[in-house]
């Protein structure tokens, strides 16, 4: 199946580029449904995939909210009021949402659960009940009180947020913004048609419209506002995401460029020379820090006490060169993308 989305010249000028935090959220959480590890993201989901289904947080309503394919529900992605949201003012606006919005998704949620379950059965040539004609119990209660029941979305977010996504938030935003800026590059050098040709296999411009191949559900002006959202993703890959909200304008999220080198360890070059002004046992405990770790497995990697790691950690955290998120009865710490820069190798000045 193939749709197109018609662009006049207003719709040209209102296209722009934003990072969001919330289609990280909600593509991160369709990937970890897959029963195997994804290729490009198996050290992530090999780390965060127990944390999640330790907090239940796999049979939650995330769960429900965001099914293994197929439609998502819209309110999960609110159109980001600037190019780089927090997460903070995406859930604000979720917050927001009208109920007659989040009914809406839901009916829609509900139909294609509907098809799914009625084509299974079709399939197997069963005649028992249509166990997709209902809603469960929990789609149910935020069908009847969304503005009450809102809430609970927004704190299973942030629960996942702080689990899966916001120790690796920093390597994470720097590939989503250096997308944004070499394709906002590129249009100034080659013009909008271009980049959006070169988004993704399945996207191509011509003759004023974009058109998208091989997709179930059609994306077309008249189901959209003006303009156009480009959303690069870390987690969308292979496929684009689309979004389409009338009056505001259609989203598509496109995997970002360099995913490949996302989870591949950092060297540190310069660790040497970071180690003459912080000290040796800050600089190890930076480099150890490539994947987020707790106070006792950086004790047992480095070789130091669990009181000398906190001690360090606390520096190291005023700094800004550390963050730290709870998981569980434990604490991770993650590197900053300030202290990335830091272990950086710079070019001698000849």
């Amino acid at each position: 199946m193939e749709s197109g989305l018609s662009f006049s010249a207003a719709d040209l000028a209102q296209t722009r580029f934003a990072v969001s935090p919330m289609w990280e959220v909600v593509t991160s959480f369709r990937l970890l449904r897959e029963p195997d590890d994804p290729p490009l993201h198996r050290r992530w989901a090999a780390q965060v995939r127990p944390r999640v289904t330790g907090a239940g947080l796999d049979r939650g309503w995330l769960a429900e909210l965001i099914p293994g394919h197929g439609y998502l529900a819209d309110f999960l992605n609110p159109t980001p009021a600037t190019p780089f949201p927090t997460l903070a003012a995406e859930l604000d606006a979720i917050r927001a949402s009208t109920p007659a919005q989040v009914r809406r998704d839901l009916d829609i949620l509900h139909a294609k659960d509907a098809k799914d379950a009625r084509d299974a059965k079709d399939a197997r040539g069963a005649k028992g009940p249509g166990v997709g004609h209902r809603l469960s119990p929990r789609l149910r209660l935020l069908y009847e009180a969304p503005e009450q029941v809102l809430e609970k979305v927004v704190a299973e977010i942030e629960a996942y947020w702080e689990l899966a996504l916001a120790p690796y938030w920093a390597r994470i935003r720097q590939l989503l913004e250096a997308d944004v800026f070499h394709r906002a590059r590129q249009v100034a050098e080659h013009g909008s048609a271009r980049v959006l040709s070169e988004l993704h296999e399945t996207v191509r411009w011509d003759d004023g419209t974009l058109h998208l191949v091989r997709r179930h559900c059609a994306l077309t002006r008249d189901k959209a506002g003006s303009g156009l959202l480009l959303v690069p993703s870390a987690f969308a890959w292979p496929r684009v995401l689309t979004r389409a909200v009338a009056p505001e304008p259609p989203q598509l999220a496109y995997p970002a460029r360099g995913i490949g080198n996302l989870w591949a360890p950092r060297t540190s070059a310069a660790a040497d020379a970071v180690a003459a002004v912080l000290g040796r046992s800050r600089t190890l405990l930076l480099t150890e820090l490539d994947t987020p770790a707790s106070t006792t497995q950086l004790a047992a990697h480095c070789g130091l006490s669990a009181a000398a790691v906190s001690q360090h950690l606390t520096a190291l955290r005023g700094a800004g060169l550390v963050t730290a998120h709870r998981s569980g009865r434990s604490v991770l710490y993650a590197r900053t993308s300030v202290a990335d820069t830091l272990l950086s190798p710079t070019e001698e000045l000849v």
